[in-house]
This record gives structure tokens, sequence and C-alpha cells, in this order.
């Protein structure tokens, strides 16, 4: 269980395809590689990915996306030099300062503006819901809470098929959204109480 709030970025050094699998490995360096362990969980980009290898002379870790993962998520767009967001479980009596994050990304959707405004920049996301899903909570309210590639943020501008979200320099520039430019791909899941409410009007329309 994740709380949106990004601790630093990973560098990634290399993405390579398991031979005869769907499998990506990816090797990436960050400023905690000393106090990682082997089977940690770690949230990439949004997504709740196991600690597989761990090298402290080259300063890396290494974690392992299957096929699901590739399909539901942005992960392999990944080249070496992007900078992936981070963020380490949330200890069981930590603070939750974001929302209740589960690493579990929805769907993808494609940065389609960033405009600034007075010192904090907006982000426009589209975003296409399958019509077989489109009752189970992949959707947005005005000051909801989305996760943006691993961000807790606040919606602004909601639409059945896109949002905003304003953010302040602080998070620009100690996450990826400094790299986040038009045409990109990220990672979206939606507030898991808003999936379970919708989930049980579904049925209950049955």
């Amino acid at each position: 269980m994740f709380s949106g709030i990004v601790e630093t970025t990973a560098k990634v050094l290399r993405v390579e395809r398991e031979a005869g699998t769907e499998n990506v490995h990816l090797t990436l360096t960050t400023s905690f590689v000393e106090e990682l362990k082997i089977d940690q969980s770690i949230s990439h980009n949004g997504v709740c990915l196991t600690v597989v290898a761990i090298d402290l002379s080259e300063r890396s870790y290494t974690v392992t996306a299957i096929l699901e993962t590739l399909q539901r998520s942005n992960l392999g767009d990944l080249v070496p030099g992007d900078l992936v967001n981070l963020e380490r479980s949330m200890p069981v009596n930590g603070r939750l300062d974001g929302h209740i994050v589960q690493g579990h990304v929805d769907t993808t959707g494609t940065c389609v503006a960033v405009r600034e405004a007075d010192g904090s920049s907006y982000y426009k996301i589209e975003y296409s819901v399958p019509k077989e899903t489109a009752l189970r909570g992949y959707m947005t309210v005005e000051k909801g809470s989305v996760c943006v590639n691993g961000v807790s943020l606040t919606v602004v501008n909601s639409t059945p098929d896109s949002f905003e979200v304003a953010i302040i320099p602080y998070t620009k520039e100690y996450t990826n959204f400094k790299q986040l430019t038009e045409g990109k791909r990220v990672n979206l899941e939606f507030d898991i109480i808003g999936k379970y409410l919708a989930r049980i009007i579904e049925i209950q329309k049955q």
C-alpha cells in the first residue's frame, strides 16, 4: 500500500527483455539502493514491483515487469536515462499524506497539454475507457484524488475522459513531471473508494 507521496526518482540504466518470454527487466539506480532488500515492494511510476536483484557495486537494483504490467502501464516505454518516480510501501504507523494508492495501475493516459500559471504547472491528461469498465470507477471527480505516475494529485477540470492536475514547483522538480511533455503516456490509478462505489451501483442495477 502506498500514499502517492514520491520519495525520489530513479534513473533507468538498462531495459532487458528476457529471452523466450514477454518479461522485461528494468535496472535502475537511486539514492537509497543500500537500504533495499530482495522481495521488497516499491512503486515505480505508480506500479508496485518487486526487487529481484541488487548490485551495490553499481548502486543499482532490478525489478521485473510482466506482460500484464506492460500492457496496463507505461513501463514498456522506458529507455535508459528516463526518470521513474519511486515510493516505498507505507508503514502502518505512517501518516497518509496523499491518498490510498494500491500500486495497481488501471490504465494509461496521454498528456495533451502543459501550461504555466503564475508559479504552478497544469497538465491535461486524456484517457479512454473501455465500455465494459465504464461504470467501474474509471473516472475522476472535481477536487477528488487521482494517482498520476505514482503521484497523488488533486483533480481539476474533470470531464468523462480527461482531467487536469496542478503541480507546485517542488513536485515538478523532485518527480519525473519535469520530463513530462505533450504526447507522453502516464500511468493512472483511480480512487479505490470510487471504484468500489461504482461497482456496487453497477451490481444494484443488474
